[in-house]
Formats: structure tokens, sequence, C-alpha cells
């Protein structure tokens, strides 16, 4: 099971019946997110393969398997500073050793957004789940 955060826009997503409500939706997900500082948006937080401008910077409390993980992130486009609060929502407070176990597309299945994206915003999608992974595999190491 996701974590209550995920499972709260599961339920909206279910509530929410056309795709353009969920669009919208999304977008206000990514008003509310809050901005990164401009000091950390730089080429190693930069996430490559995205079509808009993506930074995740990950914030991790503690060491190994047991330490907490945590992001902030932003993106020049609405609609990705949205997607990035729902993969905050989903991995965000988790172990690091969890992160790595979670399967983020078929989590996103549940909102049925692989229906409704581009494929370049999809590819941006696991550009980001790979960033997220790469980060916390490197905190096990």
């Amino acid at each position: 099971m996701a974590s209550a955060a995920f499972e709260e826009i599961v339920e909206t997503f279910e509530f929410l019946d056309d795709w353009e409500d969920r669009y919208r939706h999304v977008i206000e997900m990514g008003r509310d997110f809050p901005p990164l500082d401009d000091a950390l948006k730089v080429p190693a937080t930069k996430v490559d393969g995205c079509a808009s401008q993506v930074w995740i910077h990950p914030r991790i409390e503690g060491e190994g398997a047991e330490a907490v993980f945590d992001f902030a992130g932003e993106s020049d486009a609405m609609i990705v500073r949205g997607l990035i609060a729902i993969l905050h929502a989903l991995y965000a407070g988790e172990r690091v050793g969890q992160v790595l176990e979670i399967d983020a597309l078929a989590q996103l299945r549940r909102l049925g957004l692989e229906d409704h994206l581009s494929a370049q915003r999809s590819n941006g999608v696991r550009a980001m789940i790979a960033r997220i992974r790469e980060v916390s595999a490197a905190q096990l190491a």
C-alpha cells in the first residue's frame, strides 16, 4: 500500500470522473507545491530526459536503509510541477530502503496517467523516478 498522502490522491482521482478535471487537479497540486530555492536549481539537481526543466533536490535524514527520504522539486511547466507533487506524495517520508521497492509506475497507473500524458511527459516521469531511485540506491551503497 502506498503512503496516506498518495492514497488521498487516488481517492480524489476516483471521485473526479472526467480526465479534464483530473488534469486541472494535477495543475492545482503543482501550484500548491512549494517552489525550489533558485540556489538549488543547479546541474546536479537537474533531471535529464524531461521535455521541461525539472530539478529534484533530495533531502535524506539518517544513514543507511533506515534513512528517511524526502525531496524538493520544481519545473517550469505547471503540469510537471503537479507530477512532481504526486511523486512527492508517493515517496516522501519513506525509508530509502523502501523507496527502491516502490513500483511507482504501477502506483501511477492507479491514477490513469499513462493514458493521458504525452510520450515526452511519460519519459520525464520515468526520468524523475529514476533519479529518485538513484539517490536512494546511493544512500544504501
